[in-house]
């Protein structure tokens, strides 16, 4: 499911979107509310065109992952669906605490998203959110 982070204006990716990769709606001992780990954009890819080289457009397909737990009523859940193959020993709650295992958790997610955008499946994913 692909969710929007949307109400806090303040919040650095407030208005990206994320796909939901594990939910707990009912909450646990340190986070006694809802919660969910997402995978988001933080900075999109910019616009390409054919009369540019191919190394402007590979610089221009870059893409910032973000990797974070959020409060589920801070998340606006869309019709949308993105099939992301992650590795789900990698990417639980514990694991991005550590700041070792979060890097690498981001570098295999830049790679996953960077190859779906250049597949051109999924478009409305890797465009800025229009509010």
């Amino acid at each position: 499911i692909i969710a929007e982070y949307g109400p806090k204006p303040k919040n650095r990716n407030a208005g990206r979107k994320a796909v939901i990769i594990k939910s707990q709606e009912e909450g646990t001992g340190e986070r006694p509310y809802g919660h969910a780990l997402v995978i988001g954009i933080s900075r999109y890819p910019k616009k390409v065109t054919k009369s540019m080289g191919k190394k402007k457009q590979n610089k221009r397909s870059k893409i910032k992952p973000f990797v974070k737990v959020y409060n589920c009523n801070h998340l606006q859940p869309t019709r949308y669906q993105l099939d992301l193959p992650v590795d789900k020993e990698l990417f639980n709650k514990n694991s991005i605490k550590d700041p070792a295992q979060k890097r690498k958790a981001l570098s295999q997610v830049k790679t996953i998203l960077e190859e779906k955008y250049k597949t051109a499946k999924s478009r409305w994913f890797f465009q800025k959110l229009r509010i």
